[in-house]
Protein backbone atom coordinates (compact mmCIF):
# COMPACT_ATOMS: atom_id res chain seq x y z
CA UNK A 1 0.00 0.00 0.00
CA UNK A 2 1.15 3.39 -1.22
CA UNK A 3 2.19 5.66 1.88
CA UNK A 4 0.59 9.15 1.32
CA UNK A 5 2.46 12.71 1.74
CA UNK A 6 0.69 13.19 5.16
CA UNK A 7 1.17 9.62 6.41
CA UNK A 8 4.57 10.06 5.48
CA UNK A 9 5.18 13.38 6.82
CA UNK A 10 3.63 11.99 10.06
CA UNK A 11 5.79 9.38 9.88
CA UNK A 12 9.07 11.44 9.79
CA UNK A 13 8.28 13.39 12.44
CA UNK A 14 7.61 10.57 14.87
CA UNK A 15 11.33 8.87 14.03
CA UNK A 16 12.93 11.61 13.72
CA UNK A 17 11.91 12.47 17.13
CA UNK A 18 12.73 9.13 18.69
CA UNK A 19 15.90 10.14 16.88
CA UNK A 20 16.66 13.21 18.70
CA UNK A 21 16.75 14.74 14.35
CA UNK A 22 15.21 18.15 14.67
CA UNK A 23 16.18 19.90 11.71
CA UNK A 24 15.33 16.92 9.71
CA UNK A 25 11.57 17.21 10.96
CA UNK A 26 11.05 20.75 10.79
CA UNK A 27 13.19 20.51 7.01
CA UNK A 28 11.50 17.50 5.50
CA UNK A 29 9.03 18.72 3.44
CA UNK A 30 10.93 21.90 2.10
CA UNK A 31 14.13 19.49 1.27
CA UNK A 32 11.86 16.74 -0.26
CA UNK A 33 10.09 19.87 -2.76
CA UNK A 34 13.27 21.34 -3.46
CA UNK A 35 14.04 17.45 -4.82
CA UNK A 36 11.06 17.01 -6.68
CA UNK A 37 11.78 20.65 -8.81
CA UNK A 38 15.75 19.32 -9.36
CA UNK A 39 15.03 15.66 -9.37
CA UNK A 40 17.46 14.54 -7.43
CA UNK A 41 17.98 11.03 -6.54
CA UNK A 42 16.64 9.66 -3.46
CA UNK A 43 20.13 8.84 -2.38
CA UNK A 44 21.03 13.36 -2.93
CA UNK A 45 18.00 14.05 -1.14
CA UNK A 46 18.72 11.51 1.93
CA UNK A 47 22.53 13.26 1.62
CA UNK A 48 20.68 16.85 1.97
CA UNK A 49 18.50 16.11 4.81
CA UNK A 50 21.69 14.55 6.92
CA UNK A 51 23.60 17.52 5.87
CA UNK A 52 21.20 19.53 7.25
CA UNK A 53 21.02 18.37 10.08
CA UNK A 54 24.69 17.93 11.14
CA UNK A 55 25.13 21.64 10.14
CA UNK A 56 21.94 22.73 12.27
CA UNK A 57 24.21 20.81 15.32
CA UNK A 58 27.40 22.50 14.64
CA UNK A 59 25.69 25.53 14.73
CA UNK A 60 24.19 24.74 17.88
CA UNK A 61 27.09 23.61 19.35
CA UNK A 62 28.76 26.91 18.77
CA UNK A 63 26.44 28.72 19.95
CA UNK A 64 26.36 26.74 22.89
CA UNK A 65 30.60 27.29 23.28
CA UNK A 66 30.31 30.62 22.77
CA UNK A 67 27.77 31.58 25.93
CA UNK A 68 29.81 29.01 28.23
CA UNK A 69 32.70 30.77 27.07
CA UNK A 70 31.25 33.63 29.11
CA UNK A 71 33.15 36.54 27.07
CA UNK A 72 32.02 39.57 28.65
CA UNK A 73 31.49 41.30 24.73
CA UNK A 74 31.79 39.69 21.35
CA UNK A 75 34.79 40.77 19.13
CA UNK A 76 36.25 38.85 16.00
CA UNK A 77 39.50 38.66 14.54
CA UNK A 78 38.39 40.36 11.18
CA UNK A 79 37.52 43.29 12.25
CA UNK A 80 40.72 43.96 14.39
CA UNK A 81 42.59 46.99 12.62
CA UNK A 82 45.77 46.35 11.83
CA UNK A 83 46.78 49.11 10.51
CA UNK A 84 45.98 50.67 14.01
CA UNK A 85 48.05 48.38 15.90
CA UNK A 86 51.27 48.34 13.55
CA UNK A 87 52.97 45.98 15.80
CA UNK A 88 50.79 43.14 15.29
CA UNK A 89 51.32 41.28 11.93
CA UNK A 90 48.59 39.93 9.98
CA UNK A 91 49.78 36.73 9.08
CA UNK A 92 50.45 35.88 13.12
CA UNK A 93 46.80 36.51 13.58
CA UNK A 94 45.61 34.40 10.49
CA UNK A 95 48.36 31.70 12.07
CA UNK A 96 46.50 32.11 15.40
CA UNK A 97 43.28 32.17 13.67
CA UNK A 98 43.68 28.45 12.15
CA UNK A 99 43.56 27.00 15.72
CA UNK A 100 46.82 24.97 15.14
CA UNK A 101 48.39 26.49 18.80
CA UNK A 102 45.70 24.87 20.66
CA UNK A 103 46.24 21.43 18.76
CA UNK A 104 49.94 22.04 20.06
CA UNK A 105 49.02 22.99 23.36
CA UNK A 106 50.61 26.53 22.81
CA UNK A 107 50.17 29.64 24.74
CA UNK A 108 49.67 32.73 24.16
CA UNK A 109 50.57 36.02 25.54
CA UNK A 110 49.30 39.43 24.58
CA UNK A 111 51.64 42.28 26.13
CA UNK A 112 50.97 45.73 25.79
CA UNK A 113 49.56 48.98 28.03
CA UNK A 114 45.81 49.54 28.79
CA UNK A 115 43.37 50.19 25.61
CA UNK A 116 46.12 48.82 22.93
CA UNK A 117 43.46 45.82 22.02
CA UNK A 118 44.92 42.97 24.23
CA UNK A 119 41.44 41.89 25.48
CA UNK A 120 39.86 42.44 21.41
CA UNK A 121 42.46 40.02 20.63
CA UNK A 122 42.17 37.85 23.64
CA UNK A 123 38.36 37.55 23.27
CA UNK A 124 39.26 37.48 19.11
CA UNK A 125 40.84 34.40 19.39
CA UNK A 126 38.64 32.56 22.00
CA UNK A 127 35.36 33.07 19.50
CA UNK A 128 37.51 31.55 17.22
CA UNK A 129 38.29 28.95 18.90
CA UNK A 130 34.37 28.29 20.28
CA UNK A 131 33.70 28.44 16.42
CA UNK A 132 35.51 25.31 15.69
CA UNK A 133 34.55 23.47 18.48
CA UNK A 134 36.57 24.11 21.26
CA UNK A 135 36.06 24.12 25.09
CA UNK A 136 36.93 27.86 25.95
CA UNK A 137 36.36 30.08 29.04
CA UNK A 138 37.22 33.75 29.48
CA UNK A 139 37.93 34.96 33.33
CA UNK A 140 40.15 38.09 34.47
CA UNK A 141 43.05 37.06 36.57
CA UNK A 142 41.45 38.53 39.61
CA UNK A 143 38.09 36.54 39.15
CA UNK A 144 39.62 33.76 38.74
CA UNK A 145 41.94 34.18 41.98
CA UNK A 146 38.61 34.93 43.80
CA UNK A 147 36.72 31.94 42.62
CA UNK A 148 39.84 29.53 43.54
CA UNK A 149 40.23 30.81 47.17
CA UNK A 150 36.19 30.30 47.58
CA UNK A 151 37.08 26.66 46.38
CA UNK A 152 39.62 26.12 48.33
CA UNK A 153 37.45 27.32 51.49
CA UNK A 154 34.83 25.30 50.70
CA UNK A 155 37.05 21.85 49.97
CA UNK A 156 36.30 21.52 46.44
CA UNK A 157 39.52 23.85 45.18
CA UNK A 158 40.81 19.77 43.50
CA UNK A 159 36.87 19.66 40.93
CA UNK A 160 37.27 23.56 39.94
CA UNK A 161 40.68 22.84 39.16
CA UNK A 162 39.66 19.97 37.38
CA UNK A 163 36.92 21.83 35.10
CA UNK A 164 39.51 24.25 34.35
CA UNK A 165 42.35 21.95 33.12
CA UNK A 166 39.23 20.51 30.69
CA UNK A 167 39.13 23.00 28.62
CA UNK A 168 40.99 23.37 25.64
CA UNK A 169 41.73 27.13 26.18
CA UNK A 170 41.56 29.01 29.11
CA UNK A 171 41.78 33.20 28.25
CA UNK A 172 43.42 35.36 31.26
CA UNK A 173 42.65 39.06 31.29
CA UNK A 174 43.65 41.89 32.81
CA UNK A 175 46.96 40.03 34.76
CA UNK A 176 48.82 42.70 36.24
CA UNK A 177 46.16 45.33 37.26
CA UNK A 178 45.38 43.50 40.37
CA UNK A 179 48.36 42.59 43.24
CA UNK A 180 47.86 38.84 43.92
CA UNK A 181 48.36 37.29 47.40
CA UNK A 182 50.73 34.35 48.18
CA UNK A 183 47.75 32.25 48.72
CA UNK A 184 46.19 33.58 45.66
CA UNK A 185 49.27 33.30 43.53
CA UNK A 186 49.93 29.48 44.39
CA UNK A 187 46.51 28.66 43.08
CA UNK A 188 46.99 30.20 40.09
CA UNK A 189 50.14 28.51 39.46
CA UNK A 190 48.05 25.06 39.72
CA UNK A 191 45.63 25.96 37.27
CA UNK A 192 48.36 27.04 35.06
CA UNK A 193 50.23 23.77 36.11
CA UNK A 194 47.58 21.41 35.31
CA UNK A 195 47.31 23.40 31.70
CA UNK A 196 51.39 22.83 31.06
CA UNK A 197 52.46 21.57 27.33
CA UNK A 198 48.77 20.12 26.92
CA UNK A 199 46.35 22.39 26.75
CA UNK A 200 46.42 26.17 25.95
CA UNK A 201 46.53 29.57 27.83
CA UNK A 202 45.98 33.14 26.73
CA UNK A 203 47.06 35.82 28.89
CA UNK A 204 46.65 39.39 28.13
CA UNK A 205 48.56 41.46 30.53
CA UNK A 206 49.82 45.24 30.74
CA UNK A 207 53.31 44.58 32.31
CA UNK A 208 56.20 43.34 30.69
CA UNK A 209 57.48 39.96 32.23
CA UNK A 210 60.27 41.57 34.22
CA UNK A 211 57.54 43.45 36.08
CA UNK A 212 55.12 40.31 37.47
CA UNK A 213 57.12 40.43 40.21
CA UNK A 214 54.94 42.94 41.50
CA UNK A 215 51.99 41.15 40.96
CA UNK A 216 53.09 37.86 42.27
CA UNK A 217 55.19 39.02 45.62
CA UNK A 218 57.40 35.08 45.80
CA UNK A 219 60.16 35.51 43.42
CA UNK A 220 60.57 31.64 42.63
CA UNK A 221 57.03 31.29 41.96
CA UNK A 222 57.02 34.45 39.39
CA UNK A 223 59.60 32.83 37.48
CA UNK A 224 57.86 29.28 37.31
CA UNK A 225 54.37 31.43 36.60
CA UNK A 226 56.52 32.90 33.15
CA UNK A 227 58.79 30.06 32.42
CA UNK A 228 55.32 27.91 31.86
CA UNK A 229 53.18 30.43 29.87
CA UNK A 230 56.56 31.60 27.81
CA UNK A 231 57.43 28.24 26.78
CA UNK A 232 56.70 27.29 23.05
CA UNK A 233 54.32 30.82 23.58
CA UNK A 234 53.07 32.94 20.48
CA UNK A 235 53.79 36.72 22.12
CA UNK A 236 51.90 39.68 20.29
CA UNK A 237 52.72 43.00 22.00
CA UNK A 238 50.13 45.39 21.20
CA UNK A 239 52.45 48.79 22.15
CA UNK A 240 51.77 51.94 24.01
CA UNK A 241 49.43 53.98 22.05
CA UNK A 242 45.44 53.37 22.12
CA UNK A 243 44.25 50.86 19.73
CA UNK A 244 40.60 52.47 20.46
CA UNK A 245 42.60 56.06 19.61
CA UNK A 246 44.29 54.72 16.41
CA UNK A 247 41.31 52.95 15.51
CA UNK A 248 39.00 56.23 15.86
CA UNK A 249 41.52 58.60 14.14
CA UNK A 250 41.62 56.04 10.93
CA UNK A 251 37.75 55.65 10.92
CA UNK A 252 37.64 59.29 11.05
CA UNK A 253 40.37 59.64 8.09
CA UNK A 254 38.09 56.82 5.83
CA UNK A 255 35.18 58.70 6.17
CA UNK A 256 36.98 61.89 5.32
CA UNK A 257 38.36 60.47 1.87
CA UNK A 258 34.89 59.09 0.75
Amino acid sequence: MTMTDTAAHASIGAAARELHLPTIRAEATRLAEIAVRERQSYLCFLAEALAAEVDERASRRRSRRITEARFPRLKRLADFDTNAAPTIQPAQLATLASGAYLDAGEPVVLLGDSGTGKSHLLISLGLAACEQGKRVRYVTTAKLVNELTEAADERTLSRVVGRYGRLDLLLLDELGYVQIDPRGAELLFQIITEREERASIGIATNLPFSEWGTVFPDPRLVAAIVDRVTFNAHILETGTQSYRLRTSKTTTRRKQAS
